[in-house]
């Protein structure tokens, strides 16, 4: 029976991992846009989370900016995948701008689903972390009547007008244990709350974050490819955590340490939802160099077929 100690290295490889349908859509658009119009094109934000793909999009001309005042008149603006609060859209409408919209549609469906509480005159909880992108576009679709929780803290803290007229949304990029449990600190303080109809947080959030919950239980180590700012693959690394599992969350193979490989004989690798996979395949390769001298692929995962269209305005004549 061979030592556990002497072993020979091996990764374990997530599925699903890396690119969601919101991320491949927003970065599509992006990208027809320039070959469509001629660089530059202005996309508002970040399209996504990812410091590789912004680069690559910056050298093929795309500019991003934060203020809809800084796009010449006469431009292509693009709303990113996190979507906007309706203040900018009324601050797009009023300039001579072509405006694409890549929000992805799992957080559209967050939009209205504010829009429609409102108007059925709840006051609305959303749960979500303050300053992310996501947060104040979805915040945005209301004047007022709409509150940020980010703990189950929060929760006892809130003040609303009506405890019987309270609905609540979820960021789509959760984790899934955390939101519920403050989904269910919501109930019990407002037993008649009105919750969507289908759970906010999105459907490769939830998969990637499953994957991770089968995968760490086999690793000493996961790796997660991804941005600081994304808030998705900072919850992939919190996952593991919760599991026991020691994470790190890099954005790419060259941040990895080899110091944290001492004395680990598996190691988990995924990516969250704006990592490309061409990061995976590099971080594979560094650890391959390091001694992991074998890849398997995760049993068990979901494998994801969903698919969102494109704006008319970018489709080809026979699309």
């Amino acid at each position: 029976m061979s030592d556990e100690r002497t072993a020979p290295m091996q990764a374990i490889l997530a599925q699903p991992r890396g690119f969601c349908a919101g991320v491949d859509r927003a970065i599509e658009i992006v990208e027809r846009a320039l070959e469509r119009f001629g660089p530059p094109v202005y996309v508002r934000h970040e399209i996504v989370h990812n410091d590789h793909v912004v680069g690559r999009l910056r050298e093929m001309g795309a500019i991003f900016i934060e203020d809809v005042d800084a796009v010449p008149d006469g431009a292509v603006l693009i709303f990113s995948a996190h979507g906007v609060s309706r203040a900018v859209r009324h601050q797009a409408d009023g300039r001579e701008l072509r405006v694409f919209d890549a929000t992805c549609p799992l957080v559209t469906k967050v939009h209205i689903e504010v829009a429609r509480m409102r108007r059925e005159g709840h006051e609305v909880i959303m749960i979500g972390h303050a300053g992310h992108p996501e947060v104040e576009g979805t915040m945005g679709q209301a004047d007022d009547g709409i509150h940020l929780v980010e703990s189950v803290a929060d929760v006892a803290r809130l003040q609303v007008a009506d405890p019987e007229r309270v609905g609540c949304v979820t960021q789509t990029t959760l984790s899934v244990d955390d939101a519920r449990e403050i989904v269910e600190a919501l109930k019990k303080r407002f037993p008649s709350i009105v919750e969507p109809h289908k759970q906010d947080i999105c459907y490769a959030t939830q998969n990637r974050q499953d994957a991770v919950k089968l995968m760490a239980p086999q690793c000493d180590l996961v790796l997660v490819i991804g941005s600081p700012t994304s808030s998705n693959s900072n919850r992939l690394r919190e996952v593991a955590q919760k599991m026991g599992c020691d994470a790190r969350l890099i954005g790419s193979a060259d941040e990895l340490d080899p110091a944290w490989l001492d004395g680990k004989r598996r190691i988990g690798v995924t990516a969250g939802a704006s990592a490309p996979e061409v990061l995976v395949a590099e971080l594979l390769d560094r650890l391959g160099e390091l001694g992991v001298s074998a890849v398997r692929r995760l049993e068990g995962g979901v494998n994801e077929s969903i698919t969102f269209g494109l704006p008319k305005g970018l489709l080809a004549p026979d699309e």
